[in-house]
């Protein structure tokens, strides 16, 4: 057995080629209160049926204005509408926004952030610098806290911009928010812990926007060390010499026809003891398909969002530590580049994995299971994972199967799909469970232990990886077409969304919580 490598993370780091280093991503500003604040904006969150509105602060004349706008309008308070009344009568307002928030007992916490999306964009087609939210109408002090929090979470989500390689980039969105709440003690508590989980999202995103050039293997290592040392998550980055010497040629292999060669990162939040839960996230940082090329131009022109579920670690690993969540968790990346040259793997090579097996390369472009295979080994042989979740941007089989409402989830361990379906439907990032039995011998391979493709696809990629979890509990999380939005919609802007970064981040929660 060889020796397994610790936290050294100071002998292995060079910076000498970090090319993009982290920047804040909001400007907006969120304080809680119970007092009425004077602002630009009046935003009243009105649930559903409210009948007449009758705030002590307003005026006869303001009452009359607002009450027959909503009588005119029929609004209602139904979940997400929105009635604005511009230059309200006997107020300091410019505006007021009233937003249907439904039955506060029955909205959900993903639709309460897509209803805080909505109002995000819509505040910034104004001119507004102070925004005055005012939930007072939410009675249930609970209700009013998860609310308010949930809409400030789903603002945020919308307000983020990848605008770095602009010479002249839009203003991003500057607002002021005063919210007044029922318990500002409680919003304030639970709106750190959600800023913590939108922060690991915006760093999801800004990695794989990120394009090939930019965000190489070494690259993305050394940004998430960036962002994640500061945390108190204790970072190893292993070198291309490194992974050899480890005996991961399957990660190697990979990168071998380009200058930038394979990378392991393995990032440590020490939350609790025991054994750690290992999250490991394909990290394929460009993929142009090696020799068996990509030829359609739409499809390989995004190919630098293969790396999104390396980024989606990093960000779930980032939002636990910045949540300060007691659970003991690592994430590993296996990073490479998927390049032609007189050195790159050739179809039909064969390759030796870290656990010794023998694999056929039967597909240069099924380059994904290549890398993780190292990843899961290494997460069970080296950090003694008690659980491992692998996600990945892995099959095109998997988006002709469930589109991109679903990831697909496969696993034999039950705990762990119900607690990805639960995480999944709380922050609607949802998996569907296919099948692993009976599809045992599709990745058998002529000359090798195994091959690296097979057929239903989807199924071939879970069935590979499957066998470098060992007896390990496992799942792979089949997360193609998710991770780009073609264009903004509800808490996604355009381009890369950070998928799966809330989705493990509660699922290690809920796995750990099951366990105690």
């Amino acid at each position: 057995m060889k020796k397994p490598l610790l936290w050294c993370a100071a002998a292995l780091i060079s910076f000498s080629s970090l090319a993009i280093t982290p920047q804040p991503f909001l400007q907006t500003k969120v304080q809680f209160s119970q007092s009425q604040q004077q602002a630009d904006i009046l935003v009243l969150l009105v649930p559903e049926k409210s009948g007449e509105l009758n705030l002590t602060q307003w005026s006869r004349a303001s009452r009359t204005q607002i009450n027959r706008a909503i009588q005119v309008a029929e609004f209602t308070g139904k979940s997400g509408s929105k009635l604005e009344i511009i230059a309200p009568v006997g107020l300091d307002y410019g505006r007021i926004v009233l937003l249907g928030v439904g039955e506060p007992a029955k909205l959900s916490r993903a639709k309460a952030e897509e209803i805080g999306a909505s109002l995000s964009t819509h505040v910034n087609a104004t001119s507004a610098k102070r925004v005055h939210v005012n939930s007072q109408l939410i009675s249930d002090t609970a209700l009013n806290t998860s609310m308010s929090t949930a809409l400030a979470h789903g603002m945020e989500l919308r307000n983020y911009r990848f605008d770095r390689f602009k010479s002249k980039p839009e203003a991003r969105p500057a607002q002021q928010y005063s919210w007044q709440v029922a318990d500002v003690a409680a919003s304030q508590a639970r709106y750190q812990q959600l800023h913590a989980l939108a922060q690991g999202v915006f760093t999801a995103r800004e990695l794989t926007n990120l394009p090939g050039s930019n965000g190489y293997p070494e690259a993305f290592a050394n940004y998430a060390h960036e962002v994640l040392a500061p945390l108190g998550v204790k970072v190893t980055i292993l070198g291309p010499e490194q992974v050899k010497a480890l005996g991961m040629g399957s990660l190697y292999g990979v990168s071998q026809g380009s200058d930038k060669k394979a990378h392991l990162l393995i990032a440590h939040w020490p939350g609790a003891e025991g054994q750690p839960i290992a999250l490991v996230g394909k990290g394929n940082t460009f993929d142009t398909g090696g020799y068996n090329l990509k030829t359609a131009a739409a499809s390989i022109l995004r190919m630098q969002t293969d790396k999104a579920g390396g980024a989606a670690v990093v960000g779930a690993i980032q939002a636990l530590a910045g949540q300060q969540a007691a659970v003991n968790v690592v994430g590993v990346v296996p990073l490479s580049i998927n390049m032609i040259s007189g050195d790159a793997q050739l179809p039909g090579d064969v390759v030796t994995a870290g656990d010794g097996s023998t694999i056929e390369v039967g597909n240069t472009d099924a380059e994904g299971r290549l890398i993780l295979a190292d990843g899961i080994w290494y997460a069970r042989e080296h950090l003694k994972a008690r659980a491992i979740v692998d996600i990945a941007t892995l099959t095109g089989a998997k988006v002709g199967a469930l589109g991109s409402v679903y990831s697909a989830v496969f696993t034999e361990h039950s705990d762990i799909e119900q607690t990805l379906h639960q995480a999944g439907e709380l922050v609607q990032e949802r998996v569907w469970r296919l099948p692993l039995a009976g599809y045992e011998t599709i990745t058998k391979s002529r000359i090798a232990d195994r091959i690296n493709t097979g057929s239903p696809g989807a199924q071939a990629g879970a069935i590979f990886l499957k066998h470098f979890a060992g007896d390990t509990p496992w799942a792979h999380i089949d997360m193609a077409g998710d991770a780009f939005s073609d264009s903004a919609k509800g808490i996604h802007p355009e381009g890369a969304n950070g998928y799966g970064v809330r989705l493990l981040t509660e699922w290690v929660q809920l796995y750990q919580q099951q366990a105690n």
